[in-house]
């Protein structure tokens, strides 16, 4: 069984080569959920760890190239929040493998098939994520 995957991805790039792989009929792992951010750094490390609580098996984080964010700097926050992000994962027993940070522009949409599909494996040879059935809130 394929797992859930929550995808944040960013209106500008990655979202749009999310559109192109969709209308180009490209073939990607059915169990991603999407997200539409404005920018990836608009992704908070509460919103990863939510997604992951609530049952999620994977989070994808979605942006811009580095230089090529339509908000100057946003994706290079986000790729500091991902890095503190992960460590806080790992502290909370989760494997930092269930969270990916991925630049695709928006041309990209094979780039974007193919990351999807890589991820989805990953995930899949993970197993279940159990952390949502031993936190009680």
């Amino acid at each position: 069984m394929s797992k859930k995957i929550v995808s944040f991805l960013c209106n500008w790039c990655t979202f749009t080569a999310a559109d192109l792989a969709g209308t180009s009929r490209l073939q990607y792992s059915d169990n991603i959920r999407i997200i539409r951010t404005m920018c990836s750094s608009r992704v908070d490390p509460v919103f990863i760890i939510k997604a992951l609580i609530d049952g999620a098996d994977g989070v994808f984080v979605g942006g811009c190239h580095p230089g090529d964010c339509h908000y100057q700097k946003g994706n290079y926050y986000e790729r500091r929040k991902i890095a503190l992000t992960k460590t806080l994962l790992q502290s909370i027993g989760i494997k930092k493998d269930r969270l990916r940070l991925s630049w695709i522009s928006a041309s990209e949409g094979p780039k974007f098939a193919d990351t999807m599909n890589d991820f989805s494996k990953k995930i899949d040879k993970l197993g279940e994520n159990h952390l949502s059935k031993n936190i009680y809130l």
